[in-house]
């Protein structure tokens, strides 16, 4: 898994150059908008005392909690995604596709519409948290044969889920008489940044925080697992019990994460795929690097979504999945031939 002194440098240098240019991808998103603002404006805003005037107003009050929750729930999906395809071994695994972005959304449309009033800044992550379980959970269960988890098993019980939980949130939308439950639902159906408020950050980076904290000190049984059951067991990894325990976890985490942003697809899918080709598949060195790629991902994916087609603003998962569709089924072709991820 780890390869001394030149992986080391290797990961050093990969580390410091995504935190550069995951400070140039902050930057240049808090001057760009339909008000283009100078950098050294930016800069102003962001660490100048005090913060007056509009270009302050529209840095620190607009732009920069979006920027934060990008990072957070950009960082958060491709950790998740590549924890989940050590799980279950196999290089399709994302939030998306196994359905527990849609079940955290269900979650939270669901909350929605009943209304939890005063609750609901509880109420909406941890229905968000119970859907995403229960999704994972029927997946993974959907999807195990003989004690693998074969790609065709589960891309066809992601799939399945999927259908079920829109049918579910259709439903929903259906039997609500309020006309701004259609625009919510959209907005978790699709997902974005536009919410993004600073009040509501706290949760989220206290959640990820916690959840790669607690993830990076799992990285052996992660490694483990990578080597196959048998082998995991023979030195002396519980594969069952500590699956459970990593799906509560990730669960957890992608439930928090999609009741602040929506359901933003394939950046738990590309950016894990990408960390392995530039640090390995150790997961000490590659969880770092793959919260670090997710967050410039997903920061970029917004931006283009604000500018593309300004004024008019494209939900930021709109962006993701037509950058990820093309990735998907190329990796489906590839993985007919090759089951498993390749250390």
């Amino acid at each position: 898994m780890e390869h001394g002194a030149p992986s080391a440098a290797r990961f050093a240098a990969v580390t410091a150059g995504l935190v550069v240019l995951l400070l140039v991808v902050a930057v240049a998103a808090l001057a760009l908008g339909p008000v283009r603002i100078p950098p050294g404006e930016v800069l102003q805003a962001v660490f100048g005392r005090p913060r007056k005037g509009a270009y302050a107003s529209i840095v620190w009050d607009v732009r920069a909690p979006r920027v934060v929750l990008g990072a957070v729930v950009g960082a958060g999906l491709a950790v998740t995604g590549t924890v989940l395809q050590a799980l279950v071994r196999n290089p399709l695994a994302d939030p998306f596709l196994l359905g527990a972005s849609s079940g955290a959304s269900a979650g939270a449309v669901t909350v929605i519409v009943l209304g939890a009033g005063a609750a609901t800044t509880v109420a909406l992550p941890a229905a968000a948290f119970a859907g995403s379980m229960g999704a994972l959970v029927a997946v993974y269960v959907m999807a195990r044969r003989g004690g693998t988890v074969t790609t065709g098993r589960l891309i066809l019980a992601g799939v399945a889920i999927q259908y079920i939980l829109s049918a579910f949130t259709s439903l929903v939308l259906v039997l609500s008489a309020e006309a701004e439950h259609a625009r919510s639902i959209l907005f978790w159906t699709l997902g974005g940044l536009g919410a993004a408020r600073w009040d509501q950050l706290a949760l989220p980076t206290a959640v990820l925080v916690l959840g790669i904290g607690l993830l990076a000190a799992l990285a052996r049984p992660l490694d483990l697992l990578l080597t196959g059951e048998e082998a995991a067991h023979t030195l002396g990894l519980d594969t069952g019990r500590f699956r459970g325990g990593v799906f509560v976890l990730v669960s957890l985490v992608i439930g928090v994460l999609v009741a602040c942003s929506g359901a933003i697809g394939f950046v738990g899918l590309m950016v894990p795929h990408a960390a392995r080709l530039t640090v390995g598949a150790g997961h000490r060195r590659l969880l770092p690097v793959a919260a670090l790629g997710g967050a410039v991902f997903l920061l970029l994916a917004d931006l283009l979504a604000r500018t593309a087609a300004a004024p008019q603003e494209i939900p930021a998962g709109v962006v993701t999945a037509l950058a990820g569709g093309p990735f998907f089924l190329w990796l489906l072709r590839r993985s007919a031939r090759t089951e498993g991820i390749a250390g």
